[in-house]
């Protein structure tokens, strides 16, 4: 109980709220939309090609919206954004249950793509804005783990409620978006968090000015490179893979579904063990040994030959994860200026690319070259991506240095 009272006591109330809200919209977020094109086929007369475009399109529309989000919030402010992209959303998915058009499913999934992807960095900012710079890592990681036990629980109590992919799972995500808004403008209200409030105190920047400083910013571009990498060995993984074993593992497909199980109960198991033992380390030193772990991960997919291997690969690959998500979130609030914390994680964002990037380099290869030279390829980038972060490590590092001769001298 008193370490229940500690936990409760070391964070924001709004943080705490904004983590329960992301795992309730998870939750039924994961009921819908990874059936959605079972769901088109369904309802539609939609051809598959057309509906991996549909798909497809929401999170190319995040790349950019990720980035345009966290600009408009360190502008404008966070939380008037933040309801409404939740607002908007909602009105995104139950529109999925009501339009037929292609064009129009078309426009619903971008503008849901975009949405999404500005709530996304906002709350990240808002986290931020509202945790102490020592307790934001664990906050981040706290965030990654309540993302995957939505995701992890939602398709399982949507199979046994027998709404699963149903336009009732749908309806019941969009309505889950707009009682979390209701909640979360009266917790903003209640504890003062509003658009000049729980943000940074300096005077905010125009857009010239932010521009000017993101443009000069060489760290990010490092770490956003890096990012992009791991994100295409990430995001090959969880569609090419699957191409793979139903090709040449008998029963690939149930094999598939018993990693992908695997990937969500290592982060549910082991995230916060794990978060707790590297938080000792640096920055760098967990995106390295995540990075590292990835590549050993997908040097097991590779060359094993069993479902034994095949899942201990995964469990590999996953602890990998573990250590890089919350660590890279760490290392862009690092680095960002306390009034443009929103921009800098919208420009992380960007490293969203790796979704696209990965499914197609890894498909490209696949069909090439076959599966074995694809995951060793892919655990090769994971690899790179630490020469682009040791180098962002360093830029950062000089900079500091120079600020700290400057102040000197000016003194």
């Amino acid at each position: 109980m008193n370490q229940l009272r500690q936990y409760w006591q070391a964070y924001h109330p709004v943080v705490h709220l904004l983590m329960a809200g992301t795992v309730f919209v998870m939750l039924t977020q994961a009921m819908s939309m990874p059936f959605l094109a079972i769901y088109l086929s369904e309802t539609t007369t939609l051809g598959p090609a057309y509906i991996g475009v549909i798909i497809g399109a929401g999170p190319l529309a995040g790349t950019v919206g990720g980035f345009l989000g966290g600009i408009l919030s360190d502008l404008f402010g966070r939380r008037k954004l933040m309801i409404l992209s939740m607002l908007v959303m909602a009105a995104a998915f139950a529109t999925f249950i009501t339009v037929s058009h292609p064009v129009a499913l078309l426009v619903v999934s971008l503008v849901k793509g975009l949405a999404g992807s500005f709530y996304g960095t906002v709350s990240k900012a808002m986290m931020g804005d509202l945790t102490p710079e020592d307790k934001r890592f664990r906050v981040f990681s706290n965030r990654y783990l309540a993302n995957n036990l939505g995701v992890a629980i939602g398709p399982m109590l949507g199979a046994f409620l027998g709404i699963a992919g149903s336009g009732t799972a749908f309806l019941m995500t969009a309505i889950s978006y707009v009682l979390f808004a209701i909640v979360l403008a009266v917790a903003c209200k209640r504890y003062a968090v509003g658009d000049g409030q729980g943000e940074a105190v300096e005077e905010k920047p125009g857009l010239g000015q932010m521009w000017k400083v993101l443009s000069r910013d060489t760290a990010l571009l490092s770490f956003v490179l890096g990012g992009i990498l791991l994100v295409t060995v990430h995001g090959q993984m969880s569609v090419t893979l699957s191409q793979y074993l139903q090709e040449h593992v008998a029963e690939g497909v149930a094999l598939f579904g018993v990693m992908m199980s695997a990937n969500g109960f290592t982060v549910l198991l082991f995230q916060i063990p794990l978060t707790r033992l590297v938080e000792r380390y640096s920055l760098f030193s967990r995106i390295a040994g995540g990075a590292v772990l990835m590549a050993v991960g997908e040097v097991g997919f590779a060359f094993s030959v069993g479902w034994v291997w095949m899942v201990t690969a995964m469990i590999v690959f996953t602890l990998g994860e573990i250590l890089i998500v919350p660590a890279e979130y760490a290392q862009i609030d690092q680095i960002s200026p306390a009034t443009m914390r929103g921009t800098y994680y919208g420009a992380q964002s960007v490293s969203e690319l790796g979704s696209f990037l990965g499914p197609w380099a890894g498909g490209m290869i696949l069909s090439a070259y076959g599966g074995p030279a694809m995951f060793l390829i892919m655990g090769g980038c994971a690899l790179v991506s630490l020469v682009f972060y040791w180098m962002g490590r360093q830029l950062y590092a000089r900079r500091q240095h120079g600020n700290v001769a400057s102040n000197s001298s000016a003194m």
